[in-house]
Protein backbone atom coordinates (compact mmCIF):
# COMPACT_ATOMS: atom_id res chain seq x y z
CA UNK A 1 0.00 0.00 0.00
CA UNK A 2 3.05 2.73 0.61
CA UNK A 3 4.33 1.87 -2.79
CA UNK A 4 0.30 2.91 -4.33
CA UNK A 5 0.63 5.82 -1.91
CA UNK A 6 3.93 7.12 -3.17
CA UNK A 7 3.53 6.52 -6.72
CA UNK A 8 0.27 8.50 -6.25
CA UNK A 9 2.36 11.39 -5.07
CA UNK A 10 4.97 11.64 -7.93
CA UNK A 11 5.65 15.12 -8.80
CA UNK A 12 4.35 16.03 -12.63
CA UNK A 13 6.97 17.35 -15.02
CA UNK A 14 6.24 19.81 -17.31
CA UNK A 15 4.66 17.81 -20.34
CA UNK A 16 4.16 14.33 -18.47
CA UNK A 17 0.97 13.91 -17.85
CA UNK A 18 -0.46 11.55 -14.72
CA UNK A 19 -1.59 9.06 -17.58
CA UNK A 20 1.86 9.13 -19.01
CA UNK A 21 3.30 7.90 -15.37
CA UNK A 22 0.26 5.30 -14.92
CA UNK A 23 1.34 3.86 -18.88
CA UNK A 24 4.65 3.52 -17.82
CA UNK A 25 4.58 1.88 -14.16
CA UNK A 26 2.15 -0.38 -15.28
CA UNK A 27 4.38 -1.19 -18.07
CA UNK A 28 7.43 -2.10 -15.92
CA UNK A 29 5.64 -3.16 -13.17
CA UNK A 30 3.35 -5.35 -14.31
CA UNK A 31 5.14 -7.17 -16.91
CA UNK A 32 8.55 -6.56 -15.82
CA UNK A 33 10.12 -5.82 -19.15
CA UNK A 34 8.35 -2.85 -20.79
CA UNK A 35 8.98 -4.32 -24.75
CA UNK A 36 6.93 -7.45 -22.85
CA UNK A 37 3.24 -5.97 -23.94
CA UNK A 38 4.56 -4.88 -27.51
CA UNK A 39 4.75 -8.84 -28.04
CA UNK A 40 0.94 -9.53 -27.27
CA UNK A 41 -0.19 -10.24 -30.88
CA UNK A 42 -3.91 -9.39 -30.32
CA UNK A 43 -4.77 -8.29 -26.75
CA UNK A 44 -8.27 -9.31 -25.14
CA UNK A 45 -9.27 -5.97 -24.73
CA UNK A 46 -8.81 -5.70 -28.98
CA UNK A 47 -11.07 -8.59 -29.25
CA UNK A 48 -13.54 -6.90 -26.87
CA UNK A 49 -13.45 -3.50 -28.86
CA UNK A 50 -13.80 -5.37 -32.06
CA UNK A 51 -16.84 -7.52 -30.80
CA UNK A 52 -18.53 -3.74 -29.06
CA UNK A 53 -18.02 -2.48 -33.44
CA UNK A 54 -19.90 -5.48 -34.62
CA UNK A 55 -22.59 -4.91 -31.76
CA UNK A 56 -22.91 -0.94 -33.11
CA UNK A 57 -23.14 -2.06 -36.17
CA UNK A 58 -26.01 -4.55 -34.84
CA UNK A 59 -27.63 -1.57 -33.31
CA UNK A 60 -27.65 1.10 -36.66
CA UNK A 61 -28.65 -1.79 -38.58
CA UNK A 62 -31.32 -2.14 -35.71
CA UNK A 63 -32.49 1.60 -35.97
CA UNK A 64 -32.67 2.30 -39.73
CA UNK A 65 -33.81 -0.77 -41.03
CA UNK A 66 -37.40 0.68 -40.25
CA UNK A 67 -36.82 3.70 -42.62
CA UNK A 68 -36.23 1.59 -45.62
CA UNK A 69 -38.49 -1.17 -45.00
CA UNK A 70 -41.43 1.73 -44.61
CA UNK A 71 -40.95 2.77 -48.04
CA UNK A 72 -41.72 -0.99 -49.25
CA UNK A 73 -44.63 -1.16 -46.21
CA UNK A 74 -46.47 1.44 -47.95
CA UNK A 75 -45.66 1.19 -51.62
CA UNK A 76 -48.06 -0.20 -54.18
CA UNK A 77 -47.33 -3.51 -56.02
CA UNK A 78 -46.82 -4.74 -59.13
CA UNK A 79 -48.02 -7.65 -60.61
CA UNK A 80 -48.99 -9.53 -63.40
CA UNK A 81 -52.52 -10.82 -63.96
CA UNK A 82 -53.85 -13.97 -65.25
CA UNK A 83 -54.37 -11.81 -68.84
CA UNK A 84 -50.36 -11.05 -68.47
CA UNK A 85 -51.10 -7.24 -67.90
CA UNK A 86 -49.18 -5.53 -64.97
CA UNK A 87 -51.83 -4.41 -62.27
CA UNK A 88 -51.01 -2.12 -59.01
CA UNK A 89 -52.19 -3.82 -55.92
CA UNK A 90 -53.03 -1.76 -52.73
CA UNK A 91 -50.05 -1.39 -50.66
CA UNK A 92 -50.62 -3.46 -47.51
CA UNK A 93 -50.45 -0.23 -45.00
CA UNK A 94 -52.35 2.70 -46.21
CA UNK A 95 -50.64 5.08 -43.88
CA UNK A 96 -50.42 8.58 -44.78
CA UNK A 97 -47.16 10.62 -44.01
CA UNK A 98 -47.99 12.57 -40.93
CA UNK A 99 -48.18 8.77 -39.80
CA UNK A 100 -45.56 7.76 -40.77
CA UNK A 101 -43.45 10.47 -39.84
CA UNK A 102 -44.84 9.22 -36.25
CA UNK A 103 -43.88 5.87 -36.70
CA UNK A 104 -40.00 7.07 -37.66
CA UNK A 105 -39.83 9.18 -34.77
CA UNK A 106 -41.25 7.27 -32.14
CA UNK A 107 -37.81 5.70 -31.87
CA UNK A 108 -36.37 8.24 -30.59
CA UNK A 109 -38.62 9.12 -27.56
CA UNK A 110 -37.85 5.93 -26.19
CA UNK A 111 -34.37 6.52 -26.71
CA UNK A 112 -33.54 9.82 -24.78
CA UNK A 113 -35.34 8.95 -21.94
CA UNK A 114 -32.95 5.81 -20.84
CA UNK A 115 -29.61 7.73 -21.66
CA UNK A 116 -28.64 8.77 -18.08
CA UNK A 117 -30.55 5.76 -16.11
CA UNK A 118 -28.22 3.68 -18.28
CA UNK A 119 -25.32 4.85 -17.12
CA UNK A 120 -26.29 4.54 -13.43
CA UNK A 121 -27.48 1.37 -14.47
CA UNK A 122 -24.09 -0.05 -15.99
CA UNK A 123 -22.49 1.78 -12.82
CA UNK A 124 -24.29 -0.56 -10.66
CA UNK A 125 -24.49 -4.04 -12.99
CA UNK A 126 -21.47 -3.43 -15.27
CA UNK A 127 -21.05 -2.23 -18.63
CA UNK A 128 -20.90 -5.43 -20.56
CA UNK A 129 -24.09 -6.83 -19.01
CA UNK A 130 -26.41 -3.40 -19.94
CA UNK A 131 -24.42 -3.33 -23.19
CA UNK A 132 -25.66 -6.70 -23.88
CA UNK A 133 -28.84 -6.92 -22.89
CA UNK A 134 -29.68 -3.60 -24.49
CA UNK A 135 -28.93 -5.06 -28.37
CA UNK A 136 -30.29 -8.38 -27.62
CA UNK A 137 -33.53 -7.22 -26.28
CA UNK A 138 -33.48 -4.79 -29.53
CA UNK A 139 -33.51 -7.62 -31.47
CA UNK A 140 -36.02 -9.46 -29.87
CA UNK A 141 -38.52 -6.65 -30.72
CA UNK A 142 -37.12 -6.35 -33.71
CA UNK A 143 -38.24 -9.85 -34.51
CA UNK A 144 -41.83 -8.68 -33.50
CA UNK A 145 -42.00 -5.73 -35.86
CA UNK A 146 -43.77 -7.45 -38.29
CA UNK A 147 -46.34 -9.07 -36.03
CA UNK A 148 -46.77 -5.54 -34.41
CA UNK A 149 -47.42 -3.60 -37.47
CA UNK A 150 -49.75 -5.99 -39.07
CA UNK A 151 -51.67 -5.69 -35.61
CA UNK A 152 -51.96 -1.81 -35.59
CA UNK A 153 -49.92 1.24 -35.98
CA UNK A 154 -50.11 1.87 -32.49
CA UNK A 155 -48.90 -1.25 -31.66
CA UNK A 156 -45.66 -0.62 -33.82
CA UNK A 157 -45.16 2.69 -32.34
CA UNK A 158 -45.17 1.30 -28.78
CA UNK A 159 -42.59 -1.10 -30.10
CA UNK A 160 -40.40 1.68 -31.66
CA UNK A 161 -40.66 3.51 -28.30
CA UNK A 162 -39.45 0.18 -26.63
CA UNK A 163 -37.00 -0.74 -29.04
CA UNK A 164 -35.86 3.04 -28.39
CA UNK A 165 -35.84 2.59 -24.96
CA UNK A 166 -33.18 -0.46 -24.74
CA UNK A 167 -30.80 1.39 -27.62
CA UNK A 168 -30.75 4.39 -25.27
CA UNK A 169 -28.85 2.67 -22.55
CA UNK A 170 -26.15 1.16 -25.32
CA UNK A 171 -23.55 4.49 -25.92
CA UNK A 172 -23.79 4.84 -21.91
CA UNK A 173 -22.74 0.88 -21.39
CA UNK A 174 -20.07 0.73 -23.61
CA UNK A 175 -18.53 3.78 -22.01
CA UNK A 176 -18.85 1.58 -18.71
CA UNK A 177 -17.01 -1.03 -20.81
CA UNK A 178 -13.98 0.20 -21.14
CA UNK A 179 -13.62 2.20 -17.55
CA UNK A 180 -13.01 -1.25 -16.86
CA UNK A 181 -10.79 -2.22 -20.08
CA UNK A 182 -9.37 0.67 -21.75
CA UNK A 183 -5.74 1.62 -19.93
CA UNK A 184 -5.56 5.76 -19.91
CA UNK A 185 -2.84 6.07 -22.89
CA UNK A 186 -5.29 3.73 -25.09
CA UNK A 187 -8.94 5.35 -24.32
CA UNK A 188 -9.08 7.16 -27.66
CA UNK A 189 -8.27 4.28 -29.33
CA UNK A 190 -10.67 1.20 -28.06
CA UNK A 191 -13.63 3.74 -27.98
CA UNK A 192 -13.35 5.28 -31.39
CA UNK A 193 -12.91 1.48 -33.03
CA UNK A 194 -15.85 0.55 -31.06
CA UNK A 195 -18.06 3.31 -31.75
CA UNK A 196 -17.39 3.40 -35.55
CA UNK A 197 -19.58 0.47 -35.64
CA UNK A 198 -22.46 2.68 -35.96
CA UNK A 199 -21.52 4.31 -39.09
CA UNK A 200 -20.48 1.17 -40.59
CA UNK A 201 -24.04 -0.31 -39.10
CA UNK A 202 -25.70 2.81 -41.21
CA UNK A 203 -23.77 2.05 -44.42
CA UNK A 204 -24.16 -1.35 -44.63
CA UNK A 205 -27.96 -1.94 -43.43
CA UNK A 206 -29.75 0.50 -45.66
CA UNK A 207 -28.51 -0.61 -48.99
CA UNK A 208 -29.06 -4.47 -47.66
CA UNK A 209 -32.36 -3.55 -46.21
CA UNK A 210 -33.63 -2.38 -49.63
CA UNK A 211 -32.29 -5.73 -51.19
CA UNK A 212 -34.16 -7.75 -48.94
CA UNK A 213 -37.48 -5.91 -49.32
CA UNK A 214 -37.25 -5.70 -53.07
CA UNK A 215 -36.45 -9.99 -53.23
CA UNK A 216 -37.39 -11.49 -49.74
CA UNK A 217 -40.43 -8.96 -48.66
CA UNK A 218 -40.12 -6.24 -46.42
CA UNK A 219 -40.85 -8.64 -43.24
CA UNK A 220 -37.02 -10.31 -44.01
CA UNK A 221 -35.71 -7.12 -43.22
CA UNK A 222 -36.65 -7.60 -39.57
CA UNK A 223 -35.58 -11.08 -39.65
CA UNK A 224 -32.80 -11.11 -41.35
CA UNK A 225 -31.21 -7.81 -38.61
CA UNK A 226 -33.24 -9.50 -35.78
CA UNK A 227 -31.23 -12.68 -35.90
CA UNK A 228 -27.99 -11.61 -36.61
CA UNK A 229 -28.78 -8.96 -33.69
CA UNK A 230 -29.02 -12.82 -31.21
CA UNK A 231 -26.14 -14.24 -32.69
CA UNK A 232 -23.95 -11.03 -31.50
CA UNK A 233 -25.58 -11.01 -28.32
CA UNK A 234 -24.59 -15.24 -27.61
CA UNK A 235 -21.35 -14.17 -28.88
CA UNK A 236 -21.47 -11.09 -26.75
CA UNK A 237 -22.07 -12.93 -23.47
CA UNK A 238 -19.74 -15.85 -24.11
CA UNK A 239 -16.66 -13.94 -24.62
CA UNK A 240 -16.53 -10.86 -22.71
CA UNK A 241 -16.39 -10.17 -18.72
CA UNK A 242 -17.10 -6.93 -17.03
CA UNK A 243 -13.67 -6.38 -16.34
CA UNK A 244 -9.97 -8.25 -16.63
CA UNK A 245 -10.21 -10.22 -13.59
CA UNK A 246 -13.40 -11.58 -14.42
CA UNK A 247 -11.89 -12.92 -17.65
CA UNK A 248 -10.19 -16.85 -17.74
CA UNK A 249 -8.94 -16.22 -21.15
CA UNK A 250 -6.64 -12.96 -20.85
CA UNK A 251 -3.17 -13.39 -20.35
CA UNK A 252 -1.86 -12.63 -17.07
CA UNK A 253 0.52 -10.00 -18.44
CA UNK A 254 -2.65 -7.93 -20.12
CA UNK A 255 -4.30 -8.77 -16.80
CA UNK A 256 -1.43 -7.13 -14.67
CA UNK A 257 -1.26 -4.14 -17.00
CA UNK A 258 -4.68 -3.16 -17.41
CA UNK A 259 -5.17 -3.43 -13.86
CA UNK A 260 -2.36 -1.52 -12.71
CA UNK A 261 -2.86 1.08 -15.08
CA UNK A 262 -6.18 1.63 -13.83
CA UNK A 263 -5.49 1.28 -10.15
CA UNK A 264 -6.74 4.97 -9.74
CA UNK A 265 -9.87 4.49 -11.38
CA UNK A 266 -10.99 1.83 -8.88
CA UNK A 267 -15.19 1.24 -9.42
CA UNK A 268 -17.33 0.53 -6.82
CA UNK A 269 -21.03 -0.48 -7.24
CA UNK A 270 -22.51 1.49 -4.11
CA UNK A 271 -20.82 4.53 -5.15
CA UNK A 272 -22.43 7.60 -4.32
CA UNK A 273 -22.71 9.79 -7.84
CA UNK A 274 -21.88 13.05 -7.18
CA UNK A 275 -24.48 14.29 -9.05
CA UNK A 276 -23.96 18.36 -8.05
CA UNK A 277 -20.62 18.29 -9.03
CA UNK A 278 -21.49 16.75 -12.08
CA UNK A 279 -24.26 18.97 -13.37
CA UNK A 280 -22.04 21.92 -12.06
CA UNK A 281 -18.84 20.90 -13.73
CA UNK A 282 -17.60 23.47 -16.87
CA UNK A 283 -15.60 20.36 -18.31
CA UNK A 284 -18.93 18.17 -18.39
CA UNK A 285 -21.00 20.95 -19.91
CA UNK A 286 -17.77 21.38 -22.57
CA UNK A 287 -18.54 17.85 -23.24
CA UNK A 288 -22.56 18.78 -23.70
CA UNK A 289 -22.19 21.28 -25.71
CA UNK A 290 -20.09 19.30 -28.32
CA UNK A 291 -21.75 16.28 -28.47
CA UNK A 292 -24.88 18.46 -29.18
CA UNK A 293 -23.31 20.33 -32.18
CA UNK A 294 -21.42 17.04 -32.97
CA UNK A 295 -25.35 15.72 -33.66
CA UNK A 296 -26.80 18.42 -34.89
CA UNK A 297 -25.27 18.72 -38.13
CA UNK A 298 -25.04 14.66 -38.32
CA UNK A 299 -28.53 14.42 -37.77
CA UNK A 300 -29.53 17.21 -40.32
CA UNK A 301 -27.49 15.74 -43.19
CA UNK A 302 -28.86 11.79 -42.64
CA UNK A 303 -32.28 12.80 -42.79
CA UNK A 304 -32.05 15.43 -45.79
CA UNK A 305 -28.94 15.07 -48.21
CA UNK A 306 -30.67 12.48 -49.99
CA UNK A 307 -33.39 15.26 -50.57
CA UNK A 308 -30.51 18.25 -51.12
CA UNK A 309 -29.01 15.51 -53.67
CA UNK A 310 -32.29 15.16 -55.33
CA UNK A 311 -33.81 18.57 -55.37
CA UNK A 312 -30.81 21.02 -55.77
CA UNK A 313 -28.38 18.64 -57.77
CA UNK A 314 -30.74 16.34 -59.51
CA UNK A 315 -29.44 13.43 -58.45
CA UNK A 316 -31.43 10.26 -59.26
CA UNK A 317 -32.61 7.75 -55.70
CA UNK A 318 -30.18 5.51 -56.69
CA UNK A 319 -27.27 7.61 -56.78
CA UNK A 320 -28.44 9.68 -54.16
CA UNK A 321 -28.73 6.80 -52.09
CA UNK A 322 -25.58 5.59 -52.95
CA UNK A 323 -24.00 8.88 -52.51
CA UNK A 324 -25.71 9.62 -49.23
CA UNK A 325 -23.72 6.42 -47.54
CA UNK A 326 -20.68 8.11 -48.37
CA UNK A 327 -19.90 10.22 -45.65
CA UNK A 328 -20.71 7.96 -43.27
CA UNK A 329 -17.99 5.03 -44.75
CA UNK A 330 -15.49 8.02 -44.34
CA UNK A 331 -16.51 8.87 -40.85
CA UNK A 332 -15.86 4.90 -39.95
CA UNK A 333 -12.65 5.71 -41.25
CA UNK A 334 -12.16 8.45 -39.93
CA UNK A 335 -13.12 7.95 -36.45
CA UNK A 336 -10.50 5.16 -36.17
CA UNK A 337 -7.33 6.96 -37.78
CA UNK A 338 -8.08 10.13 -35.19
CA UNK A 339 -8.27 7.79 -32.16
CA UNK A 340 -5.37 5.94 -32.86
CA UNK A 341 -3.44 9.69 -34.32
CA UNK A 342 -4.87 11.02 -30.64
CA UNK A 343 -2.97 8.31 -28.40
CA UNK A 344 0.12 8.03 -30.27
CA UNK A 345 0.36 11.85 -29.26
CA UNK A 346 -0.24 11.24 -25.31
CA UNK A 347 1.99 8.22 -25.47
CA UNK A 348 4.45 9.75 -26.86
CA UNK A 349 4.24 13.13 -25.07
CA UNK A 350 4.12 15.10 -27.78
CA UNK A 351 0.75 17.04 -26.41
CA UNK A 352 -1.16 16.71 -23.38
CA UNK A 353 -4.06 15.18 -22.78
CA UNK A 354 -6.66 18.12 -22.87
CA UNK A 355 -4.86 19.83 -25.71
CA UNK A 356 -5.27 16.41 -27.90
CA UNK A 357 -8.69 16.78 -26.69
CA UNK A 358 -8.79 20.45 -28.01
CA UNK A 359 -7.28 20.40 -31.21
CA UNK A 360 -9.05 17.06 -32.42
CA UNK A 361 -12.22 18.41 -31.81
CA UNK A 362 -11.75 21.95 -32.89
CA UNK A 363 -10.71 20.44 -36.49
CA UNK A 364 -13.06 18.34 -36.47
CA UNK A 365 -16.15 21.16 -36.54
CA UNK A 366 -14.17 23.43 -38.03
CA UNK A 367 -13.81 20.94 -40.73
CA UNK A 368 -17.34 20.31 -40.79
CA UNK A 369 -18.79 23.86 -40.32
CA UNK A 370 -17.10 24.91 -43.09
CA UNK A 371 -17.66 22.12 -45.79
CA UNK A 372 -21.51 22.50 -44.97
CA UNK A 373 -21.01 26.36 -45.77
CA UNK A 374 -19.07 25.94 -49.23
CA UNK A 375 -21.96 23.17 -49.94
CA UNK A 376 -24.52 25.24 -49.91
CA UNK A 377 -22.88 27.78 -52.30
CA UNK A 378 -21.96 25.48 -55.27
CA UNK A 379 -24.08 23.99 -58.11
CA UNK A 380 -21.03 21.56 -58.89
CA UNK A 381 -21.83 18.24 -58.22
CA UNK A 382 -18.47 16.74 -57.70
CA UNK A 383 -17.83 19.73 -55.55
CA UNK A 384 -20.84 19.80 -53.46
CA UNK A 385 -20.32 15.86 -52.78
CA UNK A 386 -16.81 16.35 -51.30
CA UNK A 387 -17.45 18.96 -48.97
CA UNK A 388 -20.64 16.91 -47.89
CA UNK A 389 -18.54 13.86 -47.43
CA UNK A 390 -16.35 16.22 -45.64
CA UNK A 391 -18.71 17.66 -43.54
CA UNK A 392 -19.82 14.53 -42.01
CA UNK A 393 -16.43 12.51 -42.40
CA UNK A 394 -14.56 15.06 -40.86
CA UNK A 395 -16.90 14.58 -37.67
CA UNK A 396 -14.81 11.61 -37.00
CA UNK A 397 -11.53 13.21 -35.70
CA UNK A 398 -13.87 15.01 -33.14
CA UNK A 399 -14.87 11.86 -31.56
CA UNK A 400 -11.24 11.82 -30.41
CA UNK A 401 -12.13 15.08 -28.70
CA UNK A 402 -15.27 15.27 -26.92
CA UNK A 403 -16.29 11.78 -27.09
CA UNK A 404 -13.50 10.08 -25.47
CA UNK A 405 -13.43 13.05 -22.93
CA UNK A 406 -16.03 11.34 -20.44
CA UNK A 407 -13.17 9.20 -19.71
CA UNK A 408 -10.81 11.86 -18.93
CA UNK A 409 -12.38 13.62 -16.64
CA UNK A 410 -13.91 11.01 -14.72
CA UNK A 411 -13.66 7.45 -15.10
CA UNK A 412 -15.96 5.95 -12.58
CA UNK A 413 -18.83 8.02 -14.03
CA UNK A 414 -17.82 7.84 -17.48
CA UNK A 415 -21.54 6.08 -18.47
CA UNK A 416 -23.55 8.30 -16.31
CA UNK A 417 -21.71 10.99 -18.26
CA UNK A 418 -22.03 9.96 -21.82
CA UNK A 419 -25.78 9.52 -20.77
CA UNK A 420 -26.16 13.37 -20.12
CA UNK A 421 -24.50 14.14 -22.84
CA UNK A 422 -26.13 11.95 -25.53
CA UNK A 423 -29.70 12.82 -24.07
CA UNK A 424 -29.01 16.43 -24.68
CA UNK A 425 -27.59 15.49 -28.01
CA UNK A 426 -30.38 13.35 -29.00
CA UNK A 427 -32.64 16.77 -29.22
CA UNK A 428 -31.41 17.40 -32.37
CA UNK A 429 -32.41 14.47 -33.72
CA UNK A 430 -36.01 15.45 -33.24
CA UNK A 431 -35.87 19.39 -33.70
CA UNK A 432 -33.32 19.40 -36.56
CA UNK A 433 -35.58 17.83 -39.28
CA UNK A 434 -38.64 19.55 -38.44
CA UNK A 435 -36.65 22.85 -38.20
CA UNK A 436 -35.28 21.81 -41.82
CA UNK A 437 -39.06 21.21 -43.50
CA UNK A 438 -40.14 24.34 -41.94
CA UNK A 439 -37.31 26.45 -43.91
CA UNK A 440 -36.92 24.51 -46.99
CA UNK A 441 -40.49 24.88 -48.57
CA UNK A 442 -39.41 25.50 -52.43
CA UNK A 443 -35.99 23.78 -52.30
CA UNK A 444 -34.12 26.98 -53.37
CA UNK A 445 -30.50 27.73 -52.68
CA UNK A 446 -31.36 30.31 -50.52
CA UNK A 447 -33.14 27.97 -48.27
CA UNK A 448 -30.45 25.16 -48.40
CA UNK A 449 -28.44 28.01 -47.63
CA UNK A 450 -30.28 28.52 -44.02
CA UNK A 451 -29.52 25.18 -42.88
CA UNK A 452 -26.45 25.02 -43.53
CA UNK A 453 -25.41 28.23 -42.19
CA UNK A 454 -27.32 27.45 -38.97
CA UNK A 455 -25.52 23.52 -38.72
CA UNK A 456 -22.39 25.75 -39.81
CA UNK A 457 -22.53 28.10 -36.57
CA UNK A 458 -23.52 25.62 -34.41
CA UNK A 459 -20.66 23.61 -35.65
CA UNK A 460 -18.24 26.99 -34.41
CA UNK A 461 -20.38 27.57 -31.17
CA UNK A 462 -19.39 24.15 -29.94
CA UNK A 463 -15.65 24.66 -31.44
CA UNK A 464 -15.31 27.80 -29.28
CA UNK A 465 -17.28 26.22 -26.00
CA UNK A 466 -15.47 23.46 -25.73
CA UNK A 467 -11.74 25.22 -26.05
CA UNK A 468 -12.51 27.33 -23.19
CA UNK A 469 -13.93 24.94 -20.77
CA UNK A 470 -13.12 21.58 -21.69
CA UNK A 471 -10.47 19.34 -19.76
CA UNK A 472 -8.43 16.27 -20.37
CA UNK A 473 -7.32 16.33 -16.15
CA UNK A 474 -9.38 13.77 -13.83
CA UNK A 475 -11.76 16.30 -12.23
CA UNK A 476 -11.70 16.52 -8.23
CA UNK A 477 -14.82 15.34 -7.78
CA UNK A 478 -14.21 11.95 -9.37
CA UNK A 479 -11.52 11.11 -7.37
CA UNK A 480 -12.65 10.86 -4.00
CA UNK A 481 -13.26 6.65 -4.53
CA UNK A 482 -10.11 6.37 -6.17
CA UNK A 483 -7.68 5.46 -3.61
CA UNK A 484 -4.41 6.26 -4.59
CA UNK A 485 -5.02 10.04 -6.52
CA UNK A 486 -7.56 10.34 -2.85
CA UNK A 487 -4.04 11.56 -1.04
CA UNK A 488 -2.89 13.84 -4.05
CA UNK A 489 -3.04 17.11 -4.01
CA UNK A 490 -6.43 18.51 -5.40
CA UNK A 491 -4.93 21.69 -7.10
CA UNK A 492 -2.45 19.51 -8.50
CA UNK A 493 -5.26 16.70 -10.06
CA UNK A 494 -6.83 20.05 -11.76
CA UNK A 495 -3.78 21.71 -13.52
CA UNK A 496 -1.47 19.07 -14.58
Amino acid sequence: MEEDNSRAKIPLQDMTTYDDQLFNSADTTANGDSNRRKRLLFPKRYKISILALLGFCNVYALRVNLSVALVAMVAKNRVTDADGKVVEEPAEFNWSSETQGIVLSSFFYGYIITQLPGGYLALKFGGKNLFGLGILSTAVFTLLTPVFARASVGLLVALRILIGLCEGVVFPANHAVWTKWAPPLERSTLTTISVSGAHVGTVIAMPLSGLLAQHLGWPSVFYVFGSTGLAWAMAWFLCVRNSPSEDPSISEEERLYIETSLANDVQKKDVKVPWKAIFTSLPVWAIVVAHFSENWGFYTLLTELPSFLKHRLDFDLSEAGLVSALPYLVMAFTIQVGGQVADYLRRRQILRTSVVRKVFNSFGFLCQGICLVIAGYTTNWLVAVVCLTLAVGGGGFAFSGFFVNHLDIAPPFAGILIGLSNTVATVPGIISPLLTGVIVQHHSAGEWRVVFYLGGLIYIIGAIFYCIFASGNKQHWATAYSPLIEETDEDEIENR
